[in-house]
């Protein structure tokens, strides 16, 4: 026998609809979800590319963009200009930790040099940033690496470490955009700085900082040497002037003296012509005129050694 009570108390509990409202609810959320993935927002420091089924259609740049759900996607790409060490790595700390294995280069005279660079960088292509490669960042990474080698080798340790750090610096840039264009892995160089440029060892520290005081001594060597140049040379070049000048009067007196006695020598000969006999008559009595004041005359007959005037032979 059926007890009434019990009827009565189960035809009492009301009946709500509980897995309709359930099924409302789902289908609410996955709208909303939907909805919520449909629209994307690309900020000035971004570009999105979008794709579907696996394939680009296009890249979005700043804006709030729809997309279609579950069969469009948008990959956010950051073109903000970023910064690595070259030669050296940078903490999480922002401290900076050397690199002996990539900063150790060597030059175009044969020595090592530590030098460090800091390269700044971007997204050029985001299309191609996303699919030609799988680290890109490392290839640029390795690109200059292989640059800085082969433009540093081209200058000596002393041209590194001082006056030619912007011609390295300008070559190593233009050397890596020639090859980020051939890789095309969608980075560009925005800049790249040498941050540092020293030896690599306490011996080698040593050992340049000797001959940069040996070069130092050279300097002053050779300045001393220009300072008596300077000041010898002027003295040196009126002594040699007045050498010259003397010179010069002396060889107009000679040349006044040969003319002057081509002059007499003509104008003895023209008399010679008109008075052989007696020209040389005249010629040969000046010239005893001249030699007997000075002449000794010496009379002996073999034996004696007297002379006119007396003298003494011996």
């Amino acid at each position: 026998m059926n007890n009434p009570f019990d009827r009565k108390v189960v035809d009492t509990v009301p009946k709500y609809p509980i897995g309709k409202y359930v099924r409302i609810a789902i289908i609410a959320v996955i709208l909303i979800i939907l909805g919520y993935s449909s629209f994307y927002k690309v900020t000035e420091q971004q570009n999105a590319v979008v794709t579907m089924f696996g394939k680009v259609i296009r890249t979005d740049t700043a804006g709030l963009y729809f997309k279609i759900p579950l069969i469009q996607q948008a990959h956010i790409v950051d073109v903000t200009t970023h910064g690595t060490g070259v030669g050296y790595t940078i903490s999480t700390e922002g401290q900076n930790i050397a690199d002996p294995g990539n900063g150790i280069m060597i030059t175009s005279d044969f020595n090592l040099l530590d030098i460090d660079f800091y390269l700044e960088y971007r997204v050029s292509d985001p299309v191609a940033y996303l699919y030609s490669s799988d680290n890109p960042e490392e290839i640029l990474k390795n690109i200059a690496l292989s640059s800085v080698r082969s433009v540093v080798a081209d200058y000596t340790v002393d041209e590194a470490m001082t006056t030619a750090k912007g011609q390295i610096q300008a070559e190593v840039k233009e050397d890596m955009l020639r090859e980020l264009n051939e890789h095309n892995i969608g980075l560009t160089v925005v800049n790249i700085t040498v941050q540092d440029s020293e030896p690599p060892t306490d011996t080698i520290k040593q050992a340049f900082k000797a001959v940069e005081t040996a070069k130092q001594g050279a300097e002053t060597a050779r300045n001393n040497a220009r300072a008596y140049q300077n000041e010898k040379l002027p003295g040196a070049e009126a002594d040699a002037d007045k050498v010259v000048q003397n010179a010069e009067a002396d060889k107009a007196a000679r040349i006044a003296e040969a003319e002057g006695q081509v002059v007499r020598f003509n104008e003895m000969y023209e008399q010679y012509k008109l008075y052989p006999y007696i020209t040389k008559k005249r010629l040969f009595y000046e010239t005893m005129e001249d030699l007997l004041p000075g002449l000794k005359v010496i009379i002996t007959d073999g034996h004696t050694e007297t002379m006119l005037p007396l003298e003494k032979f011996q």
